[in-house]
């Protein structure tokens, strides 16, 4: 830790706090916990990372949420500003990775606007982090070659007209999906009117990687109304594609309680001796 940068006072550090699991931190951004003066932080972020802070550090709520009272973007970029030039060092930690649908580039664009020096920390996004605490690859050679990550609401919280879901429903065979839950019923239609098969499986991840993570797995056609009998509530992540069929081989948080996995999820023979 002694090799890593100086958060100097007037800086804005601007760094993902991962999904949800404090091991998940990149010790750049455990560095730059531990130094701050002001944390502004967002709703997605898991209090025992706040609690790596120094003890006298100003603690800023600024979290999102659907349909409650919520910081106005422009504010919370701002009041950035306002504590940089206190000669503060200002830490905006953000859940996942500040520039994966986490508007950190709207945040260092004002920062740049106002002659404010900043840092960018990447952190490890839920759609991927999450999944791999799920047992879901976002990517297996034997699956698909690509993979599409989009939010499943735009500015105004309604479903993004600007994606191209027939698109995506055809030619991606594995689509990750950020805040879709709310709007599943909607973005459901539009895969199956695109022609996603109902059998498809896919899977919510709710509270990925942290101790209250819960996975349902379902398909497509049936995504409805298991959703309806679940607990299963936002933040989520959504994955719909074959991967998720890999679960019942990696889902490695669930053979440490005992769950047996299968060593061929595909019926592929993938784990054959090599003689």
């Amino acid at each position: 830790m002694s090799d890593l940068p100086t958060f100097e006072k007037g800086q804005v550090w601007l760094v993902g706090a991962g999904p949800g699991d404090p091991g998940l931190l990149t010790l750049h951004a455990a560095n730059a916990i531990r130094q701050a003066d002001v944390i502004v932080y967002d709703a997605l972020v898991n209090d025992s990372i706040l609690e790596l802070a120094n003890p006298d550090v100003i603690l800023h709520y600024a979290g999102k949420r659907g349909g409650k009272p919520s910081p106005k973007q422009r504010d919370i970029s701002l009041r950035l500003v306002e504590f940089a030039r206190e000669e503060k060092r200002v830490l905006r930690l953000k859940g996942g990775d500040p520039f994966v649908f986490g508007r950190g580039g709207e945040e260092a664009l004002t920062l740049v606007e106002n002659n404010i020096p900043f840092r960018i920390v990447p952190g490890i996004s839920a759609g991927i982090g999450g999944l791999a605490y799920a047992g879901i690859p976002v990517t297996h050679r034997d699956i698909n070659h690509s993979v599409t990550f989009l939010t499943g609401h735009d500015a105004s919280g309604l479903v993004p007209d600007a994606v191209d879901w027939d698109s995506v429903s055809k030619g991606s065979p594995v689509v990750v999906m950020y805040m879709a839950m709310k709007h599943w019923a909607n973005i459901r239609e539009r895969f199956l009117a695109a022609g996603r098969p109902a059998s498809q499986p896919m899977a919510f991840v709710c509270e990925a990687t942290t101790e209250r993570q819960r996975v349902l797995e379902t398909t497509i056609g049936s995504s409805l109304d298991d959703l309806a009998k679940s607990d299963i509530k936002p933040p989520a992540i959504v994955v719909v594609g074959e991967a998720v069929r890999l679960r019942s081989a990696l889902d490695w948080l669930g053979a440490m309680d005992g769950k047996v996995l299968t060593s061929d999820p595909l019926g592929k023979n993938l784990n054959q001796e090599v003689g």
